[in-house]
């Protein structure tokens, strides 16, 4: 039985086919389209520090509220590139600027929309998009239960912190936990298109909210492709129904919080009509399921979550390419994190996190894939089929600072320490400066970062 060396998070894996989309501004970090992007984030950080200065958020009416935010971050590696050349020399390519509104026409009504500009390394350039954009209706009754409905782009009711990851302030870390919450899929996680029912219970013993949604997931952007094909074909990915749900439940006093979330991800890839190499049409499916924990004390937050992740993919094979074969597998792989975050004195949190991520269960160490890559390798005289065992896993100690210098300007640093490249974001992987083949990958590395961020 042939062995497939090809698994779903492993962004690392190199290009085989020539059609890539390299960020030229890659070449010349500091041409003028760069100056011209630097300046144009530099005003917008002006406008948010001086709306800061007097709120923390800017009421229009008595029912319309506008926030923002806007955190510029600073990565260092020992190895392998992280957004953009940042192996011992500072990279500054990731950039979150947000803006959002609500208004509430009527009492149980509301709507909001927030507009997001995102710089992460050569995939997203900073083009401002729609983050989410939705109607909220809900009514109450007997006083302990409520029920509504939202329509529009969704945030994704998934494990503890998914659908308020963009927000530093509200983040754990410069980076979420990377076995849970992937960077290389941020946009195809975060927000959906479709309707979500939910249902909420207040009681003196804590408060159980269910949340369900059904639409179509956002899978248009490059890293998304990467990473559910480890190319970027110029066919497109299409997103079938998808169903995504989350069963939290929280003590009256918030001190103890359990989560239990999971989804139903399927889309369709598509080919083009170009005589390149790509896929077939196939189909490819993600179900994860995710088990959340957390607990407060004054001083103290305890989190933990894990993962189960079901991924398949069928119909991809294309005889007529080579390139293509070993595309269609079925795989069952698992991931977890412990963290701790300590509240020392009135501005100050000290964060420690363990967090691993196994994309294939049967072959944990990767040295199946490593043999068969290297067996792929050789009778294909191409070095791009070896793919090493560390591709196969990740294993990250974090240790980080945060810093509030007031109620709207907050700082961070940490240092984390990992073995292995399971995921590390594709985007690492292509354009002059990225990582595009293994010789350039190192198994142990160091990443240190620094975020400044504001909002109002």
């Amino acid at each position: 039985m042939k062995i497939l060396p090809y698994y779903l998070w492993n962004s690392t894996f190199p290009p085989l086919v020539s059609n890539f989309a390299y960020c030229e501004r890659c070449r010349k970090p500091m041409s003028l389209s760069f100056k011209k992007y630097f300046f144009k984030r530099f005003i917008i950080y002006i406008i948010l520090f001086l709306f800061s200065l007097t709120t923390n958020a800017f009421e229009l009416f008595d029912s319309v509220q506008v926030h923002g935010f806007a955190s510029q971050t600073m990565f260092m590696t020992s190895g392998n590139n992280m957004f953009g050349p940042s192996i011992r020399n500072p990279s500054f390519a990731f950039t979150e600027l947000g803006i959002n509104g609500s208004w509430s026409p009527l009492p149980n009504l509301r709507l909001s929309m927030q507009l997001l500009s995102r710089r992460a390394g050569d995939w997203h350039d900073g083009s401002p998009v729609i983050d989410f954009g939705l109607f909220d209706y809900s009514f109450e009754f007997d006083g302990d239960y409520r029920l509504g409905v939202r329509a529009g782009r969704v945030r994704q009711p998934y494990g503890l912190y998914n659908d308020t990851r963009d927000v530093a302030f509200t983040r754990p870390s410069i980076l979420l936990p990377q076995s849970i919450y992937l960077e290389g899929t941020r946009d195809f996680t975060i927000s959906a298109d479709g309707v979500m029912i939910y249902g909420e219970s207040r009681k003196p013993w804590g408060n159980l909210t269910l949340e369900l949604f059904g639409g179509y997931a956002r899978t248009n952007d490059t890293d998304t492709q990467f990473s559910f094909l480890y190319a970027n074909y110029n066919g497109s990915l299409e997103p079938n129904p998808s169903f995504v749900g989350r069963l939290n439940y929280e003590t009256y006093d918030g001190s103890l919080r359990l989560a239990l979330s999971g989804a139903y991800t399927s889309m369709t890839y598509n080919p083009s009509n170009a005589p390149l190499p790509q896929p077939s049409k196939g189909s490819i499916s993600f179900n994860p399921i995710v088990l959340s924990a957390q607990y407060n004390t004054e001083n103290w937050t305890f989190s933990s979550e894990y993962q189960m992740n079901y991924f398949q993919r069928s119909g991809l094979d294309n005889p007529l390419y080579a390139t293509t074969q070993g595309l269609d597998f079925d795989l069952f792989g698992q991931s977890y994190y412990f963290q701790a975050a300590y509240r020392f004195a009135p501005k100050w949190e000290l964060m420690a996190r363990y967090d691993a991520m196994y994309p294939n269960s049967q072959d944990i160490s990767g040295k199946t894939t490593e043999f068969t890559s290297l067996t792929q390798s050789a009778l294909a005289q191409n070095p791009f089929y070896y793919i090493p065992a560390y591709s196969q896993y990740a294993k990250t100690w974090t240790v980080g600072l945060r810093y509030d210098i007031s109620p709207w300007m907050m700082v961070r640093a940490e240092y984390n320490y990992v073995n292995g490249t399971a995921w590390l974001p594709a985007e690492g992987y292509l354009g002059p400066d990225g990582n595009q083949d293994f010789s350039k990958t190192v198994k142990y590395w160091d990443m240190f970062g620094f975020l400044v961020s504001l909002r109002f």
